[in-house]
């Protein structure tokens, strides 16, 4: 039986590409290791969404190539986005590499391998409008306590800064009886929490059936024995719409929680990144959820140093956080990404200025953070239990040697050295919020 080292880089979409492909390698014999030194065969799954990612992948297919030279590995294969951005430039400058599989080509994987153990490299891909079907035998490996669930693939807004639509493909929605599923299947394994993901989850169904159908998809989940929360993710405000916001007040299994990427609050910024809102209409989306929904947590992400900004359109967005104080807040510097229109725009800032100005957003954010952390002191919430800690995770030394647990007195701290978890509430969306 041949050992297979899966690397899985990049976004939470790409991880449910990654267990699919663990799925169909498992179903055809073979064993799956996280030791590299014992590995027969590598396999890295590829982001190339910002420069930050880009180079993680490039050195990452870097340092796997040493074990194709000097260990145990026979077969090398790079798949994701990298690869289908780069797959020619890959295989010609990577001769270690033995496939390049594209990101609509992964059901491919097990032939791929085959050629590549028989001494033939191969470059596998498909249409971007082909959409892989979710498989029966994917390999959860978030835990088994909560997975993704990714109901379309593609993306049609193309935003000026975004490389996605031309990595994978327009937008395509998986058809609702195999999400369905899929989700009693995992449900059967265990499964608590599904996370609803795709580049826009807000859209689902109208490739389909004509009209928006998550809230039909919500529904049709939540009948599902076993599951206890479904949390909705990249939803982009426009799209937000009076029946999802419904099913999400009637569903007790549906967690009050969106992902609303907003990227900025100033309308010139706004525009000339594509998006389809303006500030007034920001707020008027975000007043209505909180509105209609009063104890929903709210995340979103932005980005700092977009081509032309000005220091008072920072100042603009600075305010608009002030204003609408997410509970959940990300802020990327901006990647000049090669083939998109923002690319060229006149204006690219050094990354100096693009540093301080992440770092005066996430500083305001920190302070929102710590005042609604404040409110939540002597609340009983349910909670999503991650594990047990290390006993003496918490530990630190004292000024006299004597180790304790901070904010605990001399009774309670013995019992909490041995019974230290961590979890999350329903505003906490796991490897992105707290614990």
């Amino acid at each position: 039986m041949m050992k297979i080292m899966f690397v899985s880089l990049g976004c939470d979409k790409n991880l449910v590409d990654s267990e699919e492909m663990l799925g169909l390698l498992t179903a055809n014999g073979y064993a799956i290791t996280d030791d590299e030194t014992e590995a027969d065969i590598i396999i890295i799954n590829t982001c190339c969404f910002i420069n930050d990612a880009k180079d993680e992948s490039i050195q990452t297919i870097l340092e796997m190539t040493e074990y194709k030279k000097s260990g145990s590995c026979k077969a090398l294969l790079v798949t994701g986005c990298m690869a289908q951005r780069y797959r020619q430039e890959i295989l010609d400058e990577l001769p270690e590499v033995d496939a390049v599989l594209g990101t609509t080509a992964y059901e491919k994987i097990v032939p791929a391998i085959e050629k590549a153990l028989g001494g033939a490299r191969s470059l596998e891909t498909e249409t971007l409008s082909y959409l892989p079907q979710p498989q029966d035998n994917r390999v959860v490996t978030t835990g088994g306590h909560y997975a993704y669930l990714k109901i379309a693939e593609g993306c049609d807004k193309h935003c000026t800064y975004c490389i996605i639509p031309k990595l994978r493909g327009p937008y395509r929605s998986v058809p609702m009886e195999k999400l369905i599923a899929q989700a009693e299947r995992l449900a059967e394994q265990g499964v608590k929490e599904l996370i609803l993901v795709a580049q826009e989850t807000t859209v689902y169904g109208v490739d389909l059936y004509g009209h928006k159908c998550l809230h039909l998809l919500l529904e049709a989940l939540c009948k599902i024995s076993g599951i206890r929360w479904i949390r909705i993710l990249y939803c982009y405000p426009e799209e937000i719409y009076d029946e999802l916001i419904e099913v999400m007040r009637r569903e007790p299994k549906i967690c009050h929680y969106l992902d609303l990427p907003i990227q900025h609050a100033s309308d010139a910024v706004l525009k000339r990144m594509g998006r389809r809102t303006t500030r007034a209409d920001l707020t008027a989306i975000i007043e209505n959820l909180r509105n209609n929904i009063p104890d929903i947590v709210l995340r979103t992400t932005l980005i700092a140093g977009f081509p032309g900004e000005t220091q008072k359109q920072h100042e603009e967005v600075m305010d608009f956080i002030d204003e609408m104080e997410f509970d959940r807040l990300g802020v990327f510097t901006y990647s000049q990404e090669e083939d998109t229109p923002a690319a060229s725009m006149p204006g690219q800032h050094e990354e100096e200025t693009k540093l301080r100005w992440q770092e005066e957003l996430m500083e305001l954010q920190q302070e929102i953070a710590f005042d609604h952390a404040e409110q939540m002191v002597g609340c009983v919430v349910t909670a999503m239990v991650e594990g047990e800690l290390a006993d003496d995770s918490f530990l630190y030394s004292s000024s006299d040697g004597a180790g304790t647990i901070a904010g605990m007195d001399e009774n309670t701290a013995g019992f909490a050295e041995r019974h230290v978890y961590v979890a999350r509430t329903y505003g906490d969306a796991p490897n992105v919020d707290g614990l």
